[in-house]
């Protein structure tokens, strides 16, 4: 009963078994955690998306809707303390800005790039691509619009 152990004996696995263990639990909190970087940048390009459609449509008679747009989104962006360098808007559907009209619609798309975690020399792909849509009509009773017939 006093006889000290000096090998391995009762170990149920090799001190390699937990190494290889850790390393899978390594590789996989990597792909969780990118995971959840692409998870958090998509709601945040869509939150982008949609309050700038908002704003457009909300937008006073007259004003320039690019720069109310782009204005928007970049706020929400912020907001969640994103970085603005790679942030860009487009109009969708007619390569512009809608005429700011009643029932005329507004669509617009959020895009960003998000960096890769990753270990070093495992992996070509450094960042990918978010990007978020998102549309809304102008009110059909707005003030301050001209009269149109919207479609049904």
């Amino acid at each position: 009963m006093s006889e000290r152990a000096t090998h391995e004996e009762g170990f149920v696995a090799g001190a390699e078994a937990l190494i290889f263990g850790l390393l899978i639990l390594l590789l996989a909190t990597f792909v969780v955690l990118n995971a959840w970087v692409a998870l958090d940048t998509r709601f945040a390009v869509a939150g982008a998306a949609r309050d700038a459609v908002r704003a457009v449509v909300t937008a006073p008679v007259g004003a320039d809707l690019g720069e109310v747009a782009i204005t928007a989104a970049t706020g929400a962006f912020a907001a969640q303390g994103r970085d603005l360098a790679h942030l860009e808007v487009e109009w969708l559907g007619g390569g512009g800005p809608p005429a700011q009209a009643r029932c005329a619609e507004v669509r617009l798309q959020v895009r960003t790039v998000v960096d890769v975690v990753a270990v070093p020399r495992w992996t070509d792909r450094s960042s990918y691509r978010v990007a978020a849509e998102h549309a809304e009509r102008i009110e059909p009773f707005r003030s301050g619009l001209e009269a149109s017939v919207c479609p049904a």
